[in-house]
């Protein structure tokens, strides 16, 4: 049985590692058909909040698709999805907007054309934007903004990366987006350069196929690469006054170069725990580890929550206390397996392939779950230990969010 689920996850990784450019669009294509029943295919677009010309223009663009299209009206897309039993949703992270599409297989003529004429004809309509778009932008700003791990990763973003990869992701409770600010958006990212496709259990050369037919008649324009100036790291502290949720804190760094060691490092930090049911009843204090992956930087750290300020700092001193501390060669061995199992248990579902697809495929870089194995494989003591001490030699990266009174400042916990 091991066996088999180890020779699947290698065709699996295979099957992504090509990207292929259809013949006629020019848009990047990758696909892989394990015979499942159902059918996925996502259009990824490099229309993050990295992109965007002022804040929240892109988290308003994400809650515009599946809007009236020259083809179809809103109505007649939901209606007309529903009849063949599929689901259509959006998300929008730093780097890219995803429209996803699942149904039955053999339906995908329509869901691809579907795709395509959001990206071709949205028609931006004025009373759809005031009566459906921004209600919902509203609505999503105002459940994230009563998250303490959200505000907390939020803010570690903009004093890590400050501009570009450290703008908000949501538009904020005072953000005035204007209706034009988005359609402009939408020109510019919905190119050939900037447009990927990405499909599960339906065939790359037919995907491909699809996507030719369904722009043949109104093609996407050609443009060069999203205009963006590169990462720089830059770390500081901040406090964030909340009365909802628990206290949280994030200790964290972020670098220009995402690294094997650097997620290995995260994981031996914050180890997530190896019995489900524990017979001793767990600390109400959590550490979850963060390692965020970027095409040209990550954030890495632990998020630290409980309902006790004091407890919380109890958890943060000891982190950074065995941030400090060389790795036993037990303790690196434990997480260069746990890295390796997170990995390869990642591409299983279709977020995790979407994911480890969308950092390669428009680089052209080689996606799979061997070169991530091998990477990993490669980290050792000496290894560990630089990247240890070049953080440490950093600003680190601190956000407290809650009882600010109460909850440590980053030199009380040894930063």
């Amino acid at each position: 049985m091991l066996a088999t689920r180890a020779s699947a996850a290698k065709r699996l990784a295979r099957s992504f590692a090509t990207v292929v450019d259809t013949k006629a669009s020019g848009v990047k294509v990758a696909a892989v058909d394990n015979g499942q029943p159902t059918t996925a295919v996502t259009v990824l677009v490099k229309a993050g909040s990295r992109y965007e010309p002022s804040p929240g223009v892109a988290h308003t663009l994400k809650n515009f698709a599946f809007k009236s299209t020259a083809k179809r009206s809103t109505l007649g897309t939901v209606r007309e999805s529903e009849l063949y039993g599929g689901v259509l949703s959006a998300s929008l992270s730093r780097e890219y907007l995803a429209l996803t599409t699942e149904f039955l297989r053999g339906d995908e003529p329509f869901f691809t054309s579907l795709l395509v004429s959001v990206l071709t004809s949205t028609k931006f309509h004025p009373y759809e934007y005031s009566e459906y778009v921004l209600p919902v932008v509203r609505d999503e700003s105002t459940a994230a903004s009563q998250s303490p791990s959200s505000l907390a990763l939020e803010a570690a973003h903009a004093l890590a990366f400050r501009t570009g990869l450290g703008a908000p992701l949501l538009a904020g409770p005072h953000a005035h987006v204007s209706l034009e600010s988005v359609k402009s958006f939408a020109a510019s990212a919905f190119a050939a350069g900037n447009v990927a496709v990405i499909g599960t259990g339906i065939d790359s050369a037919r995907l491909a196929e699809l996507v030719d037919k369904s722009l043949a008649e109104t093609p996407l324009p050609t443009a060069s690469s999203s205009p963006t100036s590169s990462s720089k790291y830059f770390g500081g502290s901040t406090r964030i006054d909340s009365h909802s949720g628990p206290q949280a804190v994030f200790v964290g760094f972020g670098t220009t170069a995402p690294s094997a060691a650097l997620s290995v490092l995260t994981t031996h930090l914050a180890p997530p725990a190896a019995l489900k049911w524990p017979s001793v009843p767990r600390s109400s204090t959590t550490l979850t580890p963060v390692y965020l992956p970027y095409s040209d930087a990550a954030l890495a750290g632990v998020l630290v929550q409980g309902p006790d300020a004091n407890g919380v700092k109890e958890a943060a001193k000891g982190l950074v206390d065995k941030l400090k501390k060389p790795l036993t060669a037990e303790e690196l061995k434990a997480a260069v397996a746990r890295t390796k199992f997170d990995a390869a248990a990642s591409i299983e579902s279709r977020d995790g392939l979407l994911s480890a697809v969308g950092k390669k495929i428009f680089s052209n870089a080689e996606a799979s779950v061997e070169s991530t194995l091998a990477a990993l494989d490669k980290v050792d003591a000496a290894t560990i230990s630089k990247t240890a001490s070049d953080l440490t030699k950093a600003t680190p990266t601190y956000v407290a969010v809650g009882d600010v009174h109460a909850l440590p400042y980053a030199d009380e916990i040894g930063l």
